[in-house]
Order: structure tokens, then C-alpha cells, then sequence
């Protein structure tokens, strides 16, 4: 029996569009970056990029449970001295409604070359129209 490994000019790709509607921010991050690394399909392999495309729309209809709505910060650090900047999850849905989602996600994949790559095949709306009509994206149920 010989070990299977995945080329990475051989995957074939499809596209996906998810509606966040109502659906927790963690275990929609979860399903899409399975999705998005290629953990749905049974050519995985952890060093090639087999994921696919997903679109994700109604960012901003998302929900977290409990009280993480009120609770849930966000923080960087400039770099500079005394640079911590915290932000609240409330401040953040209202200037940018995809960020939550985005940042969720992006952590959920690896932190390297390979993970970058897989984070670009990711593209997420706060509305329900998206520019990808031309690709013919399939819906995508979880």
C-alpha cells in the first residue's frame, strides 16, 4: 500500500457560498476553515492546499451565545510602548461587520505560507449580494 500525496496543480477547486444568518460566530468559523484548508475532501493532505473557495454572506447576522457579546475584546499591539489596544465586540460589529467572522477564521487556519494562501480563497459580505454569480457557487448547508 503506497502513501497518497496530492499535487497541488491537480485539486479541483469549487465554490461555496454560505449564509451566516443566524448562526453562531465560532462554529461557522470551524466548518468554513475545514472547508477552506480541504478537510471536506478525501485527497487531504496537511502540506498542499486542497481547500476550496467559499463566499460567505450576511456577516452581520451573525450571533455569539451567552454573554460573549458583552464580554468578547479584541486586542493588538502597535509595537510601540504602552500600545495595547482593546476594542469591544459591540463597537467592532458596527464599524466592520465581517471583521468578527474574518478574525475568526484566520485563526482557525494555519499561521504560515500555506495558511495565507488558504485564507485568500475566503471572501465575506455583510449583505446578501456578492460579485461571484460567474463562478456558480453551490450553497453550502451545515
Amino acid at each position: 500500500m503506497k502513501t497518497f500525496m496530492e499535487c497541488a496543480e491537480l485539486v479541483e477547486r469549487k465554490w461555496y457560498v454560505v449564509d451566516a444568518t443566524g448562526m453562531p460566530v465560532g462554529r461557522l468559523a470551524s466548518k468554513v476553515a475545514s472547508v477552506l484548508r480541504g478537510k471536506n475532501k478525501p485527497i487531504f493532505t496537511p502540506n498542499v492546499d486542497t481547500g476550496d473557495y467559499v463566499i460567505i454572506i450576511n456577516c452581520d447576522k451573525t450571533i455569539l451565545t451567552g454573554k460573549k457579546a458583552e464580554k468578547k475584546i479584541y486586542r493588538h499591539h502597535t509595537g510601540y510602548v504602552g500600545g495595547l489596544k482593546e476594542i469591544g465586540y459591540a463597537k467592532v460589529k458596527r464599524d466592520n461587520p465581517v471583521f468578527p467572522v474574518e478574525h475568526a477564521i484566520k485563526g482557525m487556519l494555519p499561521k504560515n505560507s500555506l495558511g495565507k494562501k488558504m485564507y485568500s480563497k475566503l471572501f465575506t459580505y455583510a449583505g446578501s449580494e456578492h460579485v461571484h454569480q460567474a463562478q456558480q457557487p453551490v450553497e453550502l448547508k451545515f
